[in-house]
């Protein structure tokens, strides 16, 4: 991925996915992933807040 301008490192691009294209991906900045301790293959839950998506770890 190309570097990001000063001050927007966490901005990101929806991708479209998948065979029909019916599914949507986001990736996420590594740096924030190592400070949640998070895993590769981890589950996670994604839950919608208003206008905002909240992703969490599934316990």
């Amino acid at each position: 991925m190309a570097r990001q301008k000063v001050g927007q490192e966490h901005v990101r691009k929806l991708q479209r996915t998948g065979e029909n294209g019916s599914t949507y991906m986001v990736t996420l900045p590594k740096e924030l992933i190592a400070e949640l301790g998070w895993q590769k293959k981890q589950k996670v839950v994604v839950e919608k807040q208003g206008k905002t998506l909240v992703i969490k770890d599934w316990k």
